[in-house]
């Protein structure tokens, strides 16, 4: 019997049935509250083995459990209490030593991009190469399903990297905007999240990107933030992918037409980075870009902190563009962050709490 059930029965009911029935000395008399004692002893015991449960991933010999609640809480900006309250500062640093990403050394060298159109072909190199190349006749972009063991997400392969460019939110400095409402002011085919923002109290409107952005050739931003980590990642005017660590003017001076500041560096050259552990920034929703040797760019969405998709780390992203032929890649702006728009149709399932999962953000790579 259920405890809805118990509970509705009343005194009135009771003595109804009390003058119904002819009381049977003979036998034992059953006690009444019995059921309900079992119920809450039973709801007990489970609340008991689940709390020791939690406790044995939290603190127990197994380390798999800690490192992922750790750096993923420690990654994100808005949930790092997460792991502070649980665990002291020298467990915290200890997790995030055993887990890091060692990028790969200078910067890009866009003379190994050798754009290349591809005739009707039946010949693939494997199942990752004809997702690529197979499609429609003159075809701008091609959605690709992507799942591993703990993600689902989406690849988009454009074929004309021409068309590809940084937008930002039109009031800079003042507050962000929805990757729908961006799209649609630009006439935007396809866009995604780009770089960070600055986040004071994590209650920030998407306003101030980090770093230094470029778009058409210009800088259009340039805020520099202590918490903020990894380079420029962009188009030149030849439309080749250049990541590097280099300062605002010698990006110019390299002929970025369109670019932000974020990272880690995933691959360069062809060479990726070597992930320890998950790479030090958890599990996630995640935001990549990549580009063949060929020319054909790769936006990369991760879904994330929902039941069918966990989310990626570090090697995950570097797997997956290493798979598709990337020879140069880096990580975007992920978590709450992670959104992709296509045709003006949300494509994932963003996590960010407002009007459907969006945030307000600062920059986007769009597709016109």
């Amino acid at each position: 019997m259920k405890r809805s059930e118990i509970e509705e029965i009343s005194i009135s009911d009771m003595n109804n049935i009390g003058n119904s029935l002819v009381e049977d000395t003979s036998k034992p008399k059953k006690n009444k509250l019995s059921k309900r004692k079992k119920i809450i002893i039973i709801s007990g015991s489970s609340f008991g083995g689940f709390l020791l449960i939690i406790l044995f991933l939290l603190y127990g010999p197994w380390g798999g459990f800690r490192n992922f609640w750790i750096t993923s809480a420690m990654t994100t900006m808005s949930h790092q209490y997460l792991a502070t309250s649980l665990y002291s500062d020298e467990t915290i640093q200890e997790v995030l030593r055993a887990n890091s990403i060692i990028e790969p050394d200078g910067s890009t060298n866009p003379n190994l991009i050798n754009f290349k159109k591809y005739g009707k072909t039946t010949a693939y190199k494997n199942k990752y190469e004809e997702e690529i190349l197979n499609h429609k006749k003159d075809a701008l972009y091609k959605l690709i399903n992507i799942e591993g063991k703990s993600y689902k997400g989406f690849l988009v392969a454009i074929y004309d990297p021409s068309r590809i460019s940084i937008a930002t939110t039109k009031y800079l400095g003042k507050k962000g905007q929805a990757i729908t409402t961006v799209a649609k002011e630009n006439k935007a085919i396809i866009a995604m999240n780009a770089g960070g923002f600055f986040d004071p109290d994590w209650n920030s409107n998407g306003a101030l990107p980090h770093g230094t952005v470029i778009s058409k050739g210009k800088v259009v931003s340039d805020y520099i933030d202590a918490n903020m980590a990894g380079g420029f990642v962009g188009f030149d005017k030849k439309d080749r992918l250049v990541l590097g660590k280099f300062s605002k003017e010698e990006a110019l001076k390299k002929g970025l037409r369109d670019a932000v500041e974020f990272g880690p560096f995933l691959i360069i050259n062809g060479k990726s980075a070597f992930v320890k552990g998950n790479g030090g920034w958890g599990i996630a929703p995640r935001t990549a870009i990549g580009q063949r040797e060929d020319g054909i760019v790769l936006f990369l969405v991760i879904n994330g902190r929902i039941p069918s998709s966990i989310g990626a780390d570090m090697l995950d992203l570097t797997e997956i563009m290493e798979n598709y032929g990337a020879i140069n890649a880096a990580n975007m702006d992920g978590g709450s962050s992670t959104e992709l728009v296509i045709k003006n149709k949300i494509v994932n399932t963003p996590v960010a709490g407002g009007k459907n999962g969006l945030r307000d953000m600062s920059t986007f790579w769009i597709v016109k």
